[in-house]
């Protein structure tokens, strides 16, 4: 990605005194809310889990969540206030004013009905044209966001599209009306690094070309780093620091943000990655005072006293919008320099075995999506298997996992053929062999509590019962960053990231020997998810863990992973040390993959090695 430019004279979206609270005078969820964004600019809302992002994100739209209101504040779109609207006026501004493109557009696009229907539909309910220019017009959007716009893609489902491809299609609804603002809530998470790299290239130009302003709320400060303009870092319901990209990334002015950048993995250095101590406030129970200085490395008596003011800080460049964050020690905190430690290269002998693959391929009906797989996890080793969506990566998690049947080949555990399903596996194998899947909205049961998720598998393999039970689900949720007020609580209740722990704290409460993990911190912020890879290395080192990683995060693979196989197609096209891999690619395809990699935006930090 090039590095963006814009003007930013025009304010198309105008934020003051923003206010959302739980319940009619319940604790606020954000509070003290205020930004412009300009024609053609990005905006990104960056912060953990619960910091308010996506609150303020469908506050643009006049809308909130279940639970919450708008209590105070106003929101300016090209002009007009859209807060103080009727709900009538709000829905009709609403696509044609102000869009919303969703992180799952899976769950958001009607399944029954087909591509074509649901864009004109936009159209139809806005009464936008003659009923030919809106054909014309659900051409022209698709053609826009690099689909086919002819009869037979119009025809499809949304369950016959990839998952490029119905982000692309939300993209599309979204552009249909021609907005003044777009708001893009994790509009990438889930996908892979090629199909990310277009798709946010295709935001960029309809953005410019439109002169859009957007709002993009993400977890991925790669992302950020060089695709927005701007960038707003939210948390505890507070936006801490705002101002140009690069000026936060070079020298941030917050604690908070220099904790974030440190979670940040890099495709070029194996760093080690540090977590944030502790955990986000939720509304209701944030501390007096700075609402980060419990979990802050620069606080001072000063911080849990006063509540600091969001302030300019330092001398922003000619021409160049100002930084502003919340802190009493701005200028202390910009002065320090970035330091990543860097680990050690892993042991070059090969451990031995405990998964083996050995000619595998796999079908769906007649259709094969694998072909001859040769692929081994050793005791204590982490193996990543990376490449483009439709490359095969689950299919082969999903076979090892005992999940897909349809296979021929060799699989064999610790020496001894695996099953094909999950139920033919004795009660050991299940235990030994545990799968953490990529979507965290699937994976849990709704109608049961957080504590009797992971409570679940410690009684049925009678690792633990009664209270003692209840002592090790409190642990386990500790270690994967969940506040015991979550024990109570069932998933609808929290965020896509902390479900997606609860899901990782199941799976580890069988103390499994192999660990699948199916692209399982695609829906984690920077901070939880170097938390996690904490986590998982230790149990690496302490317990012999082994783990088959699946994603598309090629620098978390550089962190986490001792191997790395690269899949097109079905096919193994690179193996090998991820050193060797990610350095020196013989493939083109592993080639094309590094290249679509974003860069970290921190090329002036420090490295050192570990322990110096």
């Amino acid at each position: 990605m090039s590095t963006p430019t814009t003007d930013t004279t025009r304010p198309s979206c105008s934020v003051t005194g923003l206010r959302v609270v739980l319940g009619r005078s319940g604790p606020d969820v954000v509070d003290d809310i205020a930004f412009d964004v300009a024609e053609g600019e990005i905006l990104a809302l960056v912060g953990e889990s619960g910091s308010g992002k996506t609150t303020i994100a469908t506050a643009l739209l006049a809308h909130t969540r279940r639970g919450a209101r708008i209590d105070a504040g106003a929101v300016v779109l090209d002009g007009r206030e859209l807060l103080g609207a009727s709900p009538g006026e709000a829905r009709k501004r609403r696509g044609s004013e102000v869009a919303y493109v969703p992180q799952d557009p899976a769950a958001s696009l009607n399944p029954v009905m087909r591509i074509g229907r649901q864009i004109r539909e936009v159209l139809d309910v806005h009464h936008a044209g003659t009923p030919v220019e809106r054909d014309a017009r659900v051409r022209e959007v698709l053609a826009e966001v690099a689909l086919p716009d002819d009869d037979e893609f119009l025809r499809r489902y949304p369950h016959q599209l990839s998952g490029g491809q119905l982000q692309r299609v939300a993209i599309a609804m979204a552009f249909t009306l021609r907005p003044r603002v777009l708001v893009l809530d994790e509009p990438t998470t889930g996908l892979d690094v090629t199909t990310q790299a277009h798709v946010l290239a295709t935001v960029r130009e309809l953005c410019t070309r439109h002169a859009v302003a957007a709002v993009y709320v993400t977890h991925d400060l790669a992302v950020v780093a060089e695709f927005a303009h701007r960038v707003a870092v939210m948390y505890a319901g507070r936006i801490v620091e705002i101002g140009p990209r690069e000026q936060i990334f070079e020298a941030p002015a917050h604690p908070y943000t220099r904790a974030l950048l440190a979670a940040v993995p890099s495709v070029t250095e194996s760093r080690v990655l540090k977590g944030i101590p502790g955990s986000a406030p939720s509304p209701g129970r944030r501390p007096s005072g700075c609402r980060f200085h419990d979990r802050c490395a620069f606080a001072e008596a000063a911080c849990a006293e006063r509540e600091p003011e969001l302030t300019e800080t330092g001398d922003a460049p000619a021409r160049t919008a100002p930084v502003l964050a919340r802190c009493h020690r701005t200028e202390h905190v910009r002065s320090q320099p970035l330091e990543f430690s860097v680990s050690a290269p892993p042991a070059s002998t090969r451990p031995e075995p405990v998964l083996t693959v050995r000619g595998l391929s796999a079908r769906y009906g007649s259709r094969t999506v694998l072909h001859g797989i040769d692929l081994e996890v050793g005791r204590n080793e982490c193996v990543a298997v990376v490449g483009e969506s439709g490359s095969g990566k689950s299919t082969l998690s999903r076979a090892v996992g005992g999940l897909h049947e349809e296979w021929s080949g060799i699989l064999s555990f610790r020496g001894e053929p695996l099953p094909p399903g999950a139920r033919q596996r004795t009660r050991e194998l299940r235990k030994a062999v545990q799968y953490v899947f990529q979507n965290p909205y699937l994976a849990l049961n709704p109608r049961m509590t957080v504590g009797r998720i992971v409570r679940r598998p410690l009684e049925l393999f009678g690792l633990a019962h009664g209270a003692d039970a209840t002592r090790r689900v409190h642990e386990l949720l500790g270690q994967v960053m969940l506040s015991p007020a979550v024990y109570d609580l069932r998933p609808d209740r929290l965020s896509g990231g902390e479900r997606q722990r609860v899901a990782i704290a199941r799976a580890l409460a069988c103390e499994p020997e192999l660990l699948i993990c199916d692209e399982v911190t695609s829906a984690l912020d920077v901070s939880v998810q170097a938390s996690i890879v904490g986590l998982l290395e230790e149990l690496r080192s302490s317990r012999g863990l082994s783990m088959l990683f699946v994603t598309h995060n090629l620098a978390l693979v550089r962190s986490l992973a001792t191997r790395v196989a690269v899949l097109s197609e079905g096919r193994i096209v690179e193996e090998g040390p991820t050193a060797d891999v990610l350095d020196r690619p013989s493939a083109a395809y592993t080639r094309q993959l590094l290249a679509d990699t974003p860069g970290r935006g921190d090329g002036s930090a420090e490295l050192v090695e570990e322990g110096a």
